[in-house]
């Protein structure tokens, strides 16, 4: 069910009364289809049998298709290059053919005549090296008469190209390594000519490490409007001539971390207002905002849940929403935002469970190291058919996001719901160095990857131990990308778990600082841990593979064959210590998989693998059909 069930629902568009959305199938191995939803409520797929509309940028993608009079612009994903779809033509390339697929596309938008696309490209050297990649804001005529041709260049990163509503000037963000977006970028403003060249570029806000910019758009009236958090929160703020000025202040994040391209909290109505999704207390709330006035007001929709990245977007009196609630799967949501009612166009998830297998979260608020307050939310076990034994406190798995400056969501989602249905407590954990909880909160973890993360997923279980919610004997820890490393870390430097399961993890951080990852997040250690090599002792001292004496802990490790953000020798690296240690392990390799697994299949494979991997170490027998997977090392 969790694989195959449902969809991944992203990047919904809106353009007269038309509606258009990807959705993610694993069920035909991972490909993402761009969806149209007419008028009349018929729905098509726009692209032919096994195109892929995806693209490769920062490795992460995002932005991967734009609308235009009908007309999609997208990327696919096996050549990478840009191609137009015209209503019921075969997919036209429109962008020079690659070997390698070393041209890459995104974010992009068409000129208002329709003759330009202007957006992002990232080439690739033979070389195959992060440091050779160049990225550069490009315009290219969109009939494919003539090859892309730079407008802007010389940062290493650009993102959000975007054209006035007149068509005369152009806003986008750019900045420079070591830092993240959300570290700090700069906002630009150019005129805009209509062959698409920039001149008179102007720096008007933001600045490299110290203030983040987020979403740049043009009112309808061609004010520029826009997150910043150098309030300490990412909230909205706008400049109308040489004027800046806050929109509304609020301790609430209205920005979220920039990882994919395209993605939108805000959007504005016909009449100039601004509908827009913000979080604050560890869910997501949507109102209408008064750019006017500086008046906010909740909508009354029934949702308080994104998934990842957010998705607003809105047309006339329209808004159109990817979002849902903790008890329901998210759904593009179309909502007449005058009279707060909505209707839900497709669903992520089609299966119905009852509700007494369902597991709603609940925020908790806990001590962590320094005095300081942590945030996480829990799911405890839940099912209609089932009780555990009287006295028996439950397992308690303890996963750690991603990023790790991301966060968890309080969406519904059938992956937590695998486990609370199956007599185990969940509690994710929004350690400091995530987003929703101000700039602050997301720096603890500047020179402190390794510790605070692991300090407050650690501070978590001890939590619910002491409130009678989880058996300290039975604690499990999980994690992918950056937490996967958490969990490496957990499971070396500590003994406060029984098992733990690492999804594409960090095991030295040392290849990390030398370079061994996309360009992206080449220098990411520099803010997280310290400069390299200048600080090698740091990286070292944080390297689980440095410690591998102290590993004594029963680990699994997954792993994608194709993954270019963590490559394949970081989990080999970990798994010959445990096999030399005598260390009882699994390691399961996925090919044709990157960073995160989208073939039904392999979801399924992985979390079977999970479930049995936990059920021997604890010494249970699974429900169901489960594969028993072979742990080498592990004696009855």
């Amino acid at each position: 069910m969790v694989a195959e069930a449902g969809v991944r629902l992203s990047a919904p568009w809106m353009e007269d009364g038309v509606v258009w959305w990807l959705e993610g199938r694993a069920a035909e191995m991972g490909r993402v289809v761009l969806v149209r939803h007419g008028r009349d409520g018929h729905r098509v797929d726009v692209v032919p049998a096994g195109f892929n509309v995806r693209t490769s940028v920062h490795e992460y993608g995002g932005g991967a298709y734009c609308i235009h009079r009908g007309v999609a612009f997208c990327s696919k994903f096996d050549d990478q290059r840009l191609y137009r779809v015209e209503p019921g033509a075969d997919p036209v390339p429109i962008t020079p053919a690659v070997d390698g697929r070393r041209q890459r596309f995104a974010d992009g938008r068409i000129t208002s005549d329709g003759r330009f696309w202007i957006g992002v490209r990232e080439r690739h050297a033979e070389s195959d090296r992060s440091a050779d990649v160049v990225n550069e804001l490009v315009v290219l005529p969109t009939d494919g008469s003539a090859e892309p041709r730079v407008i802007a260049g010389g940062r290493d990163f650009y993102s959000s190209p975007r054209i006035s509503p007149d068509g005369t000037r152009l806003c986008f963000l750019a900045w420079n390594l070591p830092w993240m977006p959300w570290d700090g970028c700069e906002l630009h403003v150019a005129d805009l000519a209509p062959n698409g060249d920039l001149s008179d570029i102007e720096h008007v806000a933001g600045s490299d490490g110290s203030e983040s910019i987020w979403q740049p758009e043009w009112s309808p009236t061609g004010d520029l409007v826009f997150a910043s958090d150098r309030s300490g929160w990412w909230n909205l703020e706008r400049i109308r001539g040489d004027e800046r000025t806050a929109l509304h202040t609020a301790h609430a994040e209205f920005g979220y971390p920039a990882w994919t391209f395209g993605a939108s909290s805000y959007a504005f109505l016909d009449d100039g207002r601004i509908v827009c999704a913000f979080d604050s207390d560890g869910f997501t709330h949507f109102g209408v905002l008064d750019s006017e006035t500086g008046l906010l007001s909740e909508l009354d929709l029934g949702l308080d849940s994104l998934s990842g990245s957010p998705y607003v977007r809105a047309e006339g009196g329209h808004a159109l929403l990817v979002a849902g609630t903790t008890t329901t799967p998210n759904g593009i949501i179309l909502v007449d935002v005058d009279s707060e009612s909505s209707t839900t166009l497709q669903t992520s998830i089609a299966v119905a469970l009852s509700a007494g297998t369902i597991s709603a979260p609940r925020t908790i608020d806990f001590e962590t190291e320094s005095g300081l307050t942590a945030h996480a939310l829990f799911y405890a076990p839940a099912s209609d058919g089932f009780e555990a034994p009287d006295g028996d406190l439950p397992p308690l798995i303890v996963e750690s996001h991603g990023g790790p400056t991301g966060n968890a969501t309080a969406l519904f989602g059938l992956g937590v719901q695998f486990w609370t249905s199956r007599g185990f407590g969940v509690v994710d954990v929004n350690y400091g160095g995530s987003t929703g909880y101000g700039r602050a909160y997301r720096e603890r973890l500047n020179g402190q990857w390794g510790v605070v993360d692991l300090a407050d997923c650690l501070n978590a279980a001890r939590y619910l131990v002491e409130q009678g919610e989880a058996d300290p004997d039975r604690l499990l820890i999980t994690g992918g990308s950056a937490g996967g490393y958490t969990t490496i870390c957990a499971l070396t430097f500590t003994d406060a778990f029984a098992a733990g399961s690492t999804y594409f993890g960090i095991a030295d951080l040392e290849q990390f600082g030398g370079g061994e990852t996309h360009k992206f997040e080449l220098q990411y250690e520099h803010t997280l841990v310290g400069p390299y090599p200048e600080r090698a002792d740091l990286y070292r001292a944080r390297s689980p593979i440095h410690f591998t004496d102290r590993i004594s802990t029963p680990m699994l490790v997954l792993q994608g064959a194709d993954d270019r953000v963590v490559p394949p020798s970081q989990a080999e690296l970990i798994v010959a210590a445990l096999r030399e240690r005598g260390v009882p392990h699994a390691y399961l390799l996925y090919e044709g998989e990157g960073h995160g697994f989208r073939k039904a299949e392999n979801i399924v494979g992985s979390l079977e693998a999970e479930l049995s991997f936990y059920a021997q170490v604890l010494g249970f027998e699974p429900a169901g059909s489960i594969p028993r997977l072979e742990i080498v090392n592990l004696t009855e």
